[in-house]
């Protein structure tokens, strides 16, 4: 099972022909820029598409804290993404209060783990939306 940077790498080599399918699930990789280093950073993440936005979870498995890449998309929302071969833009934004419930339910859905990390962490873990620029 690939996992890190060695999933980065099989995914980006191949289009997503090694690295997409993953653990039952499908992922996508983020790229953010570091707010304190500046240096790109790309993580694989579980997804779903909603209508025309890709959707992900900031889990970091129920830490107390926010995952990195969180954290600097908050900093700056201009993101790249890649699902299988197609790379583009997107602006990230975490989901109102309006959409989170919906949303939250169809990760869930596809990786049920979600539901077990609330219990390890008294933060809202945040459900990201990724928006095609």
């Amino acid at each position: 099972m690939l996992f890190g940077k060695e999933h980065v790498k099989r995914y980006q080599e191949t289009d997503g022909a090694e690295g997409h399918d993953w653990n039952g699930t499908v992922t996508l990789l983020l790229t953010t820029v570091g707010r304190k280093s500046g240096i790109e950073r790309t993580t694989p993440l579980i997804y779903q598409k909603d209508g025309d936005h890709y959707i992900v979870i900031a889990s970091k498995g129920g830490a107390e804290e926010h995952p990195l890449w969180y954290l600097n998309l908050e900093a700056d929302p201009e993101v790249k993404v890649q699902v299988l071969g197609d790379r583009f833009t997107a602006r990230a934004r975490t989901a109102t209060a309006e959409e989170r419930p919906r949303l939250w339910k169809k990760m869930v859905a596809v990786w049920p783990d979600y539901d077990e990390y609330t219990k390890k962490t008294d933060r809202e873990i945040p459900v990201v939306v990724l928006e095609r620029v």
